[in-house]
């Protein structure tokens, strides 16, 4: 078995790692010299100079998997492969693209005979430990190219990874994904904000999320987070409130205005994160003159 892997970020870095345990070889590449390097001693990693390299030193029907930013980076990557592979050659995009994006390059890819899988891919920083959780989009027999390398990248050859259905479908379950995580994130967050405030109660926070960790409805790896940081007097010390959205966030709020599905969770999460970067100050401000107009009211100077 091996497998091309373009993109080593931490993600892309740790699935050649995870494969490589597994005694697959891999080749691998990123424009970044540091990266490569970075990469360069793992046992089983081969790094390549650039996608001509990586593609010459591939036998058969080549598998890649293309661990990069959502947009240009997958476009760019995508135009400088295509004159150096053959028909029956599968290319996996285990990036947050647009699940009408991944549709589109299905399409276009199948016309010239290659074979295209769309990745949504979690898992974050401990994926090498514990696997990664894998949603495929793609025809049947794309699949079953791929899945010797899904069963290793997953928890477990038999759960965590799922062919979910066309194209598409791998990444709008990823977008999907994206947005519960939103939600689960801003209610956490909300319910210890509550518990901070009431000083006369004096909540140890950390000891109460470490005790909500074992046994209670809400345990999660998310709440694992918050324990974690909680049990850190200075945790919250010099960290700016804002708060970055990726692009699955917003995905996932137009999917529900297109489809007419309610996802006022979600949303208002989304709507949360443009907040905190500052988004609404201009109404904050706007908001404070009005209610200096009709009432009188005092107006705070920056």
């Amino acid at each position: 078995m091996d497998i091309g892997i373009v993109g080593l970020g931490r993600m892309g870095a740790n699935m050649a790692r995870r494969l490589a345990r597994s005694e697959v070889r891999v080749l691998a590449y990123d424009r970044s010299q540091e990266a490569r390097e970075a990469l360069g001693a793992e046992p089983g990693v081969e790094c390549v100079e650039g996608l001509a390299a990586l593609c010459a030193q591939m036998e058969g029907e080549r598998v890649i998997l293309l661990m990069l930013p959502a947009g240009d980076a997958t476009e760019n990557a995508l135009r400088e492969l295509l004159p150096l592979l053959s028909a029956g050659d599968t290319l996996v995009d285990g990036g947050n693209a647009f699940y009408k994006d991944s549709m589109r390059r299905a399409m276009d890819l199948s016309q010239q005979g290659l074979r295209y899988i769309d990745a949504g891919v979690s898992g974050g920083v401990l994926g090498l430990a514990n696997g990664y959780c894998l949603m495929l989009g793609g025809t049947p027999k794309s699949i079953e190219i791929f899945e010797p390398y899904a069963r290793i990248l997953a928890p477990g050859p038999e759960r965590g990874w799922l062919h979910c259905g066309p194209a598409g479908a791998g990444h709008y379950a990823k977008m999907i994904h994206n947005g519960i995580e939103y939600g689960m994130m801003q209610a956490l967050a909300e319910g210890f904000a509550l518990l901070a405030a009431r000083k006369d109660f004096g909540f140890d926070a950390g000891r109460l999320a470490e005790t909500w960790r074992h046994g209670s409805v809400i345990r999660s790896w998310l709440l694992d987070l918050c324990a974690e940081a909680l049990a850190r007097d200075d945790a919250l010390e010099g960290v700016a409130p804002v708060v970055a959205d990726s692009g699955e966030g917003r995905w996932t709020a137009l999917e529900s205005i297109e489809l007419g599905v309610p996802a006022p969770v979600i949303t208002m999460a989304l709507m949360g994160r443009f907040s905190s970067q500052g988004r609404s100050d201009y109404a904050r401000k706007l908001l404070a003159l009005m209610r200096a107009g009709f009432g009188g009211h005092s107006v705070t100077r920056a």
